[in-house]
């Protein structure tokens, strides 16, 4: 559930997750954060409070936050004090307190910091914020979010979030969840959203460009489009029947897990793949060509919205539970289309498979590995070989009660494979030993 954390050790020190063992904090359990952001386009200048609001979960002195080391902190209060010290070291502000905290005290941790913030790197090249040619884009997936606001970086570390940015007003700004309140003011134009639902940090975006605001559609689901004029026409074309799509999902998935909507951003510059936030998917200009030739693309990142940013891996290495899922989505997309079934797409994918390395374990790939395609492309064969053995009423009835039952937390592979078995008649261990914690690619037909 939320803000469960499992402790592993590596080189003698405790980590949350071993894929990341840098990122993340102890002692401490953040409910809500509160950003006051204002951001200078032109020369890449960011400056503003952290409003933190958390529980102690041990007795505490001292305590850390993730931060890049591009931003410096000027300024902390603890509960309104001075702490005895605080300082910023190999990405993360190290605070002590002048007085400790007792188990279940509540903190209030207020951040002033600014600087010119930059990508993050890592085995998976660079994160975070990014500058655009004209704008601003957040990836934050896995531990971009430091790059930007000072925080607990770890997908089991949920909270709700207020965004407030300033910046020039010809920019449109956009963060994550409903649009509050918009006001302009001596050429700064200050945005503000609100976004309720429990989120990981690394789900939590900022976008800011030339863009203009369309409402696509309701039909159950408020959508939006956030992109350039140059693109509106393609646009309106390659993401035409995402409303379909979406009537799909929530029937196949359940309800849409986000009470204030969905929104798709298009960026002006060219992006080398999507990227998938909290109520939010950012497409690059590529994506946007008049051939729906990133209709899949469209397909996986709106899947992301059940499978990943609502029920999320409670470490990196369940990832297959994040990108299997919006993977499969894919193939069943193209099967509602009558396309490709998904069958079809399945045989195609597992000779892919096959006549690839054979050395990778789906339920626990390694952390350079874990954004490898054949996490996706297994992880999706999985649930199919699953959809076959247990038979398409129960499988669907299954993800339905996967989405319901982990609403906003956070989930192990353990947690799927005994939910599915009380949606099965007989032994599912033999079809996970096979295609989850064997790296041998088992036969398509394999049975339990």
């Amino acid at each position: 559930m939320t803000g469960r954390k499992r402790v592993a050790k590596q080189s003698g020190q405790p980590v949350i997750d071993p894929y990341l063992p840098t990122t993340g904090n102890f002692g401490y359990r953040v409910s809500r954060y509160e950003l006051e952001l204002e951001y200078k386009v032109a020369i890449n200048r960011l400056a503003g409070s952290a409003t933190i609001t958390a529980i102690t979960l041990a007795e505490l002195k001292t305590f850390t936050l993730d931060l890049s080391g591009a931003l410096a902190v000027s300024k902390v209060t603890v509960n309104g004090k001075r702490p005895a010290q605080f300082r910023t070291a190999t990405g993360k502000l190290h605070i002590t307190l002048s007085d400790r905290l007792a188990v279940g005290a509540a903190m209030t941790i207020v951040v002033r910091y600014g600087g010119s913030p930059r990508p993050i790197r890592s085995h998976w090249g660079e994160v975070g914020f990014e500058e655009l040619t004209e704008g601003v884009l957040v990836a934050g997936q896995p531990n971009g979010a430091a790059s930007w606001f000072p925080c607990d970086d770890h997908p089991s570390s949920k909270a709700s979030f207020r965004i407030q940015i300033s910046t020039e007003s010809p920019y449109f700004a956009i963060a994550n969840g409903k649009l509050l309140a918009r006001r302009a003011r001596a050429g700064m134009t200050t945005w503000n959203y609100e976004q309720a639902e429990p989120t990981s940090t690394y789900l939590v975006t900022l976008q800011i460009g030339m863009y203009d605001r369309h409402r696509m559609s309701k039909n159950g689901v408020e959508t939006f489009s956030v992109l350039p004029d140059r693109l509106r026409a393609d646009f309106d074309h390659d993401f035409g029947r995402q409303p379909q799509m979406m009537k799909l999902f929530v029937k196949l998935f359940g309800p849409y897990p986000l009470a204030d909507g969905y929104t798709v951003v298009v960026t002006d510059d060219d992006l080398e793949i999507p990227l998938e936030a909290q109520g939010i998917s950012i497409f690059g200009a590529n994506h946007c060509d008049g051939q729906r030739s990133s209709e899949r693309l469209i397909a996986h990142e709106l899947a992301h919205q059940w499978f990943g940013n609502s029920v999320t891996a409670q470490r990196w290495r369940h990832i297959w539970l994040h990108e299997g899922f919006a993977c499969y989505a894919e193939w069943l997309w193209s099967e509602h289309c009558e396309e490709h079934s998904a069958e079809d797409l399945a045989r195609q994918y597992h000779q892919r498979l096959i006549d690839s390395a054979q050395n990778l374990v789906l339920a626990d790939p390694g952390p350079r590995d874990m954004f490898d395609d054949r996490v996706y492309k297994r992880g999706a064969l999985t649930l199919h070989a699953l959809r076959k053995q247990i038979g398409d009423t129960d499988f669907f009835a299954l993800l339905k009660d996967w989405t319901t039952r982990y609403r906003h937390s956070n989930v192990v592979t353990d947690d799927f494979t005994g939910l599915a078995a009380s949606y099965s008649k007989n032994s599912l261990h033999g079809l996970w030993d096979a295609w989850l914690y064997s790296p041998k690619v088992p036969p398509l037909d394999t049975r339990a």
